[in-house]
């Protein structure tokens, strides 16, 4: 099991599943109805897609992931390339049946993800090689198709209309920033294993530093403002959850060493933690 989620990458699995949580209860709040049935078949498809596209990343980039990962299952050997393939592929039907029983926007939630994460890792397009083309693919499918498609699936399946409210705006916003620094932080600790093989980062053409520096102002300003603007629209605890979600990244943040590995890899999954916030935040209280 412990194997089967570092394949999965499951820092990705649990933001898959709090994404997909919070949104149902947002929707499920928002229309006044429950289907718990339609929300584990929803997160079954999604979590499958999950693991297809994390999968299929580790196939075509297992001679970079032994030197950036070697932790991972086929860098490591605790997976055989076959293994892999077939993971893979499993997921990738699992996902593609499943989300065809609620039509139009978890179909399109799906397939949508499942084409950008073929065409972010596989040749001949693989856009992954290219800084803009990888985050664009990362923002698009966290920032915009997992929210707005998926809401819209939820609230529609709650058999209310297809609308989206105000806070799922606000919570697209962010996310969609997110996106945006977990494009360019993903390649911080990953520059050996990039340069060898061609895969242009924005880490490698700018710097450690750069990308810090402008990833990390770009973040602060967007819980600030976001904060600002719930205080504003009196959603008290939306905007107290998001500005302890600010502090608890600026402690973080203090605690970065850009010169140690290890400490470049703790910064980055604490990044996601503040990321896995704002879901619970929203969850619970947007």
């Amino acid at each position: 099991m412990i194997t089967f989620l570092r394949f999965g990458r499951a820092h990705t699995l649990i933001g898959t599943s709090l994404s997909l949580l919070a949104l149902y209860l947002m929707a499920s709040r928002h229309v006044g109805a429950h289907d718990w049935l339609m929300f584990g078949l929803s997160l079954f498809s999604c979590l499958a897609a999950n693991v297809y596209i994390t999968g299929l990343n580790q196939v075509t980039d297992v001679e970079i992931d032994r030197i950036n990962k070697p932790y991972l299952p086929l860098a490591s050997g605790a997976y055989t390339m076959q293994t892999g393939k077939l993971i893979v592929g499993v997921c990738g039907v699992l996902a593609v049946v499943s989300c065809l029983i609620y039509r139009p926007w978890l179909m399109a939630t799906v397939l949508s993800s499942l084409a950008i994460g073929t065409a972010y890792s596989l040749e001949p397009i693989r856009l992954k090689r290219y800084h803009f083309w990888a985050a664009f693919c990362i923002i698009v499918v966290r920032g915009l198709i997992v929210n707005l498609l998926l809401y819209l699936h939820f609230r529609t399946a709650l058999g209310a209309g297809p609308q989206v409210q105000s806070s799922v705006w606000l919570l697209t916003a962010i996310i969609f920033v997110f996106g945006v620094i977990i494009a360019w932080f993903k390649d911080l600790p990953d520059t050996e294993g990039d340069e060898a093989y061609g895969i242009k980062t924005l880490t490698l053409l700018q710097s450690r530093e750069w990308v810090y520096s402008r990833g990390g102002l770009l973040l602060t300003l967007t819980l600030f403002l976001a904060a600002a603007y719930s205080f504003w629209v009196e959603w008290i605890w939306l905007g107290l959850g998001l500005t302890v979600l600010l502090a608890g990244y600026r402690f973080i943040s203090s605690r970065l060493d850009l010169s140690d590995q290890a400490s470049i890899a703790r910064f980055y999954q604490g990044t996601w933690v503040v990321f896995f916030g704002v879901y619970i935040v929203f969850g619970v209280l947007g």
